[in-house]
C-alpha cells in the first residue's frame, strides 16, 4: 500500500492511496476535507465494519443492513491523541444475538487491522530529504 500526498498550502494535502483521490486538511469539513484525525475515525470505523459484516455474512446470518457510528474524544493537550472511543452497530435483520456480539469480539480481537496497527510498538521509520 501506498500513500503519496502533496501540499497544497496552509493545512491542504491532496494525492493519491493506491491510485484513489485523497484529500485531507487540519481544517477538517469546514474546507471540505477530512482531517487526518477524522480520517483515522472513519478508517477505524470501516475496518470494523467490513469484518462484522463479513463474518455474519459468512455465518449465513441474515444481514439486511448495517450501519457504524464511531466517536472519539481528545486529549485537551498535544499531541490531542484519542483517548476513548465509542462504537455503535444497529443491524438491520434476523441476526442472532450471539453472533453479532462474537462477530464484533472477532473483528476487534484478532481481525481490525487499522485497530491493531494503532499499537504503539508498531515500528514507525521516518526518512527526511531536503532538495534545493
Amino acid at each position: 500500500m501506498r500513500v503519496e500526498l502533496q501540499w497544497d498550502g496552509g493545512e491542504r494535502f491532496s494525492g493519491r492511496a493506491d491510485g484513489v483521490e485523497v484529500v485531507l486538511d487540519g481544517a477538517g469539513p469546514a474546507a471540505g476535507a477530512l482531517s487526518p484525525m477524522q480520517a483515522l475515525l472513519a478508517a477505524l470505523a470501516g475496518c470494523m465494519a467490513i469484518d462484522v459484516a463479513s463474518i455474519l455474512e459468512k455465518g449465513r446470518q441474515p444481514l439486511e443492513g448495517l450501519s457504524i457510528e464511531l466517536t472519539g474524544d481528545r486529549a485537551e493537550d498535544p499531541p490531542r491523541r484519542f483517548v476513548r472511543f465509542s462504537l455503535r452497530f444497529v443491524v438491520r435483520g434476523d441476526v442472532d444475538r450471539g453472533r453479532l456480539d462474537r462477530a464484533i469480539a472477532l473483528s476487534r480481537e484478532r481481525y481490525c487491522s487499522v485497530w491493531h496497527t494503532l499499537r504503539p510498538e508498531t515500528p514507525f521509520e521516518i526518512e527526511a530529504v531536503i532538495e534545493a
